[in-house]
């Protein structure tokens, strides 16, 4: 299900957003990374949403810094 627009999609038209054990958040394209993870679509206002309304924080457990959110932001532009 992705965090911006609540749609049930198949993982394969997601991208998950991760959070290893050392508390890195990354994108993770091939949905084999270590760690707690959480889904988006590949829509630029699915993300914005998800940022918005703080939904990847609650599923990630902890505070995410903006700078973290850009990176993710620009990562996930080239998928789109």
């Amino acid at each position: 299900m992705c965090l911006g627009c609540g749609e049930m999609l198949p993982k394969r038209e997601l991208i998950r957003v991760v959070k290893s054990s050392e508390g890195e958040i990354s994108l993770d394209v091939t949905g084999k990374k270590p760690g707690r993870g959480a889904y988006v679509c590949k829509k630029s206002e699915c993300f914005a949403k998800m940022r918005k309304s703080r939904r990847l924080e609650s599923k990630l457990a902890g505070a995410i810094p903006p700078e973290v959110y850009e990176k993710l932001e620009e990562e996930l532009q080239q998928y789109e």
